[in-house]
């Protein structure tokens, strides 16, 4: 049976478990005495599961109380460990493929509401207004608190040209806002590029199945639009990138570099590691690469940022990174019951670090002039998160993930671009890949 590695955003898609039958073990031999206990916890939810369903004080649905129960084994593991129902699991695979229907949002769950990661750009969602950092209250009145984030995506989808009205509040101060989204068919552009007179701007959303491919047709595309002689580099925008396919994030950072290792996953017994090698050839021919990030940089994205700073092949810019190290598997449940996305790795970058709920700092800091309603607004990453996987040092929380949609304010390129251009100096562009990480 297939199994797909991704590494996503994390967010816990719906509720559900195989049903355990209620049964007696008995006269269990010396081999199975360690097992006693856990056979004994069997029967109780058994017996428990019974006993709902005869005596509720309304009628019960059987799936739902075994959804209901899977979903509540999974959340005790981590935040990114899920049941998908065969729907939820449908519209993962859509979403990893590069086109699902929808309004074109990344979201997870917060204290019992929906809080939005990132709009998509030029989706329903994005052009209605909708921010990084939103929390969805009501969705067409019906309140969010007491559904599982599954049921409120499904909500949120629908047909094509249909209206669904959030409620949301924004801010520190909560602003309690009301807007219209009209449904579309999302088709996901993961990569997008522009010149920017002798310096090719590459802004990647996410790592879906079509990411290098996109990203190779970009660079393809902005040689045709600057000269070579002209062309002096390269920005990378991976800001409010949640992450997505795993492959795809070292197919992209293979693009940049020439040798030496990408990433490695390493699981919970000691030989299951797999380590990712970069094949030989540079697709951008060792012009200098600056790669932006920010506190809505996770998972996927933070692989190519390790990759590239570890190796000093591009400079890093921005805030430190939401902190997401864990690899996701999804495993497709017989009898089209869904599947089961589990946390079955850590990843590290090629100099041996772990970014989990540390994330990843860059090697200059550029911070963003907040509007007021966002000054005090807290930041928060994965080392916020309840039940998150414990990082191998000191965990920090995440950073500002604001980006104004006016370029001349967005300090972070116009400081990417004049780096490249050589009007702003430091000493950590161009990077020295003398200096590149050891591996360990």
């Amino acid at each position: 049976m297939r199994r797909i590695s991704l590494v996503l955003m994390g967010v816990a898609m719906g509720a559900g478990i195989t049903l355990l039958s209620s049964q007696s073990y008995l006269s269990l031999g010396p081999a199975n005495a360690a097992n006693s206990e856990t056979y004994k916890q069997l029967n109780l939810f058994g017996d428990i599961f019974e006993r709902v369903r005869s005596g509720y004080v309304e009628e019960t649905e059987d799936g739902k109380l075994i959804e209901g129960a899977i979903n509540g084994m999974l959340q005790t593991l981590d935040p990114h460990s899920a049941y998908l129902t065969e729907q939820s699991y449908r519209e993962m695979l859509e979403s990893t493929s590069g086109e699902f229907g929808g309004l074109g949002i990344e979201v997870t769950m917060e204290d019992g509401l929906v809080k939005v990661v990132s709009p998509i750009e030029d989706t329903p969602a994005f052009r209605a207004g909708i921010q990084s950092g939103d929390l969805i209250t009501h969705l067409d009145g019906a309140p969010v608190q007491g559904m599982t984030l599954s049921d409120a995506v499904k909500k949120m989808r629908g047909a094509v040209n249909e209206p669904i009205v959030l409620k949301i509040l924004r801010g520190e101060n909560k602003e309690a806002l009301e807007i219209t989204v009209i449904r579309d068919t999302i088709r996901m552009r993961s990569v997008r590029n522009q010149p920017e007179d002798d310096i090719g701007y590459i802004r990647i959303s996410q790592f879906n199945a079509q990411t290098e491919t996109e990203l190779r047709k970009a660079i393809d595309t902005l040689r045709g639009e600057i000269a070579d002689d002209r062309l002096k580099g390269y920005i990378i925008d991976l800001r409010n990138n949640p992450g997505g396919v795993l492959d795809q994030a070292v197919l992209v950072s293979d693009l940049f570099l020439d040798r030496g290792e990408i990433v490695s996953t390493r699981g919970r017994e000691p030989d299951q590691v797999e380590r990712r090698n970069a094949r030989p050839g540079d697709y951008v021919k060792a012009l200098p690469i600056v790669v932006l990030i920010n506190g809505g940089s996770a998972s996927a994205s933070e692989i190519v940022a390790g990759a590239l700073q570890d190796h000093r092949r591009a400079t890093i810019v921005g805030t430190r990174s939401f902190g997401k190290a864990s690899v996701q598997t999804l495993i497709p449940l017989a009898g089209n019951n869904g599947a089961l996305k589990l946390t079955t790795a850590r990843y590290f970058t090629p100099g041996g670090r772990s970014i989990q709920a540390q994330g990843i700092e860059p090697d200059i800091v550029i911070t963003q002039d907040l509007p007021e309603e966002l000054k005090d607004a807290e930041t928060r990453g994965e080392a916020s998160l309840p039940g998150h996987l414990t990082g191998d040092g000191e965990e920090k929380s995440g950073s500002s993930s604001y980006v104004p949609r006016e370029r001349d304010k967005d300090k972070q390129l116009q400081y990417a671009l004049s780096l490249l251009r050589g009007t702003e100096k430091h000493a950590m562009f161009p990077p020295d890949p003398d200096r590149a990480v050891k591996q360990n």
